[in-house]
């Protein structure tokens, strides 16, 4: 029963995390960090991402523009880039080393401390790949909220809001952040006595794997 545990662990931890690491891929790319909806204007929107602004009109459709400068870009954007960058490296890193500490995997099922390792360090990968998501999400959310809220400028002046980019980022994060967590439980959880599984152990717990080698 602890080894079914595990390994239920291990295959939704890395679901999740995989789960976050697409959605922290596309918060990278999205255009939607912020909108801008002109109240004098209700057929034209602005969006702003961390590489170009765009602007949607009923009759022309969307239209973007590429930021000419990095250097140009608020301090917020410019580190987010980074972060994201580095949120996606980690993600993908630790991906690679957890699924190859699964125990699904028959490749060295009889060196089980390696695999251990290699699960503790993957969720430790997981981890540091979500907060690097949630951070730049949670920065420009809490400039955006800054923003809107300044009242040096004008009530008349049109205000960023929230886009669906920072939701997807949030969503990314706490992924990745869950399914490192379960993966780290279950690389903590009792391991086998012997150090490797059985081949009706094998068979029970991953059929999938068994059918692929029959084939």
């Amino acid at each position: 029963m602890v080894l079914i545990f595990r390994r239920v662990m291990q295959l939704v931890g890395l679901s999740l995390s995989l789960l976050g690491w697409v959605l922290s891929c596309l918060t990278t790319y999205l255009p939607q960090w912020k909108i801008l909806n002109l109240e004098l204007n209700e057929m034209e929107n602005w969006t702003m991402g961390l590489w170009q602004t765009c602007v949607f009109q009923e009759e022309v459709g969307m239209q973007c523009k590429d930021f000419d400068s990095f250097l140009a870009l608020p301090t917020e954007l410019r580190i987010s880039r980074i972060l994201m960058f580095l949120s996606n490296g980690f993600g993908i890193l630790g991906l690679l080393v957890s699924g190859f500490g699964l125990d699904c995997l028959r490749i060295g099922e009889e060196q089980a401390e390696l695999k251990k390792r290699l699960i503790i360090l993957g969720g430790i990968l997981l981890w540091l790949s979500g907060i690097t998501a949630l951070v730049p999400v949670s920065w420009v959310a809490h400039i955006t909220v800054q923003e809107f809220w300044d009242d040096t400028v004008p009530d008349i002046v049109p205000r960023w809001e929230f886009g669906v980019a920072l939701f997807v980022g949030w969503v990314a994060g706490f992924s990745l952040l869950l399914g490192g967590f379960l993966l780290n439980c279950a690389a903590f959880s009792t391991q086998a006595p012997s150090g490797h599984y059985t081949v009706a152990e094998m068979q029970a717990q991953c059929p999938h794997l068994e059918a692929g080698n029959r084939s």
